[in-house]
């Protein structure tokens, strides 16, 4: 009984998400997340940054005038580049795209009253999310997280460029006007987000997706200061490993039992963002994997690997001898393909979700011991990876990979550690 999945999550109305904010409140990054997360899921989405397509017409270097209400030059250039953006968001919505994110400041009613009537003329539904933040330290800390390093301000001093970005900040701030405050835009979907999501308000959200943007954004905060690391491993080598055997519940080998202490040696050096939290599956490798670090873990069923239903134990020469046609399902559709009673790299990006917001979540480091599917899920969305891609990624035994989440997205450190091995088939 050969199993797929299609993978095709355009379904229903398209939904344009329409960022609103002052600059330095975070809503590229929120944007970023968001697109990363629905991606992750299947939605295929898109960011469309409307400073993007103003510095790819009239250049990246602008003095703080330029942004003035009053500069009937530069106002035409800014609607200009904000017509190009969303002409394209809804183009890459009428294809095959299911979300097109429109990144911009959007702080007035006429903007916000041009966007709606577009997209609802066009039958995709609309949510803005508006980005409200007066604490000074974070707004301190946002312009100086992302505007120092964007193309507008290359090799400009740093106090010039603080100075600079905030007489644009206090331009906006002229016209700016909060999102439902007024009859007129009462009819509108929106979701407010206070101090980076210190508080979250809600106005007529209704549907699937958009009530799963909301939960995503409950449990993530969206403060640049993201600095903790997310360690991913898989266990150390299992009898099952060296059997070249599938799923079960076998015990590390003697090699598996080295990687276990080299990577308690290796977080003996503490990290300088404090002790991790440890998470593992509930199989018996991975906690034995676990075993000798120097803190407590939390085992998560969710984290076991993926469910080989009735191919559990057998080898992939065993499958291909006693059920070629499963085994060349698979070959051809490795993402797609499920298991007979068993999971699908689908299935296990379904029940990693939970994993995922709590990861947001956390303030401290973590560190994930797991398998091989579960840890090429994990990696996949950190990096931002399409989820197709999952199947594929390079994951080996004995390997602790580091990933520092950042604005620009994460970067990696990958440390071999303990008796190296050679790339198993199994997964």
């Amino acid at each position: 009984m050969i199993q797929r999945l299609r993978r095709d999550r355009v379904f229903g109305r398209k939904l344009v998400i329409a960022m609103v904010g002052l600059p330095a409140r975070g809503k590229s990054y929120i944007a970023q997340k968001l697109a990363r997360y629905l991606g992750w899921l299947g939605h295929p989405t898109r960011v469309f940054n409307v400073g993007g397509y103003r510095r790819a017409q009239v250049g990246a270097r602008q003095p703080a005038s330029f942004f003035d209400p009053a500069n009937e030059e530069g106002s035409a250039a800014r609607d200009r580049a904000a017509r190009e953006a969303l002409d394209d968001t809804c183009a890459f919505l009428a294809g095959a795209g299911a979300v097109g994110i429109y990144d911009a400041t959007n702080t007035t009613r006429a903007r916000r009253a041009n966007i709606a009537a577009r997209t609802a003329a066009l039958g995709y539904d609309l949510v803005f999310v508006e980005s409200i933040c007066d604490d000074p330290a974070l707004i301190d800390r946002n312009v100086r997280a992302t505007k120092l390093g964007s193309p507008d301000y290359v090799g400009v001093d740093e106090d010039e460029a603080i100075g600079d970005f905030r007489s644009r900040i206090e331009l906006y701030a002229r016209a700016y006007e909060p999102v439902g405050e007024g009859e007129t835009e009462d009819a509108l979907s929106f979701i407010k987000l206070i101090d980076l999501g210190r508080d979250v308000r809600l106005h007529r959200i209704t549907g699937h997706l958009p009530g799963r943007i909301v939960y995503y954004l409950l449990n993530s905060h969206a403060s640049h200061d993201d600095r903790r690391p997310i360690y991913l491993t898989r266990h150390g080598q299992s009898v099952y490993n060296l059997r070249e055997r599938i799923g079960g519940d076998a015990p590390l080998t003697v090699r598996g039992e080295a990687y276990a202490r080299a990577l308690a040696e290796h977080f003996g050096r503490a990290p300088p963002n404090g002790a991790p939290v440890v998470w593992t599956s509930s199989l018996t490798r991975s906690i034995e994997t676990a075993r000798p670090l120097p803190w407590s873990s939390v085992v998560w069923r969710a984290l076991d690997e993926i469910d080989a239903g009735i191919c559990d134990g057998m080898t992939y020469d065993e499958i291909r001898r006693s059920m070629p046609d499963e085994y060349s399902a698979r070959a051809a559709d490795k993402f797609g393909y499920r298991y007979p009673r068993g999971e699908s790299y689908v299935d296990v990006i379904e029940r990693l979700e939970p994993v995922i917001l709590e990861l947001e979540r956390q303030r401290s480091p973590v560190v994930v011991v797991a398998h091989n599917a579960v840890i090429r899920v994990l990696y996949g969305y950190f990096m931002d990876r399409a989820p197709e891609v999952c199947p594929s990624l390079d994951v080996p035994l004995h390997t602790l990979i580091e990933l520092q989440p950042s604005v620009a997205g994460a970067t990696e450190r990958r440390h071999p550690l303990g008796p190296m091995l050679e790339q198993d088939r199994y997964g």
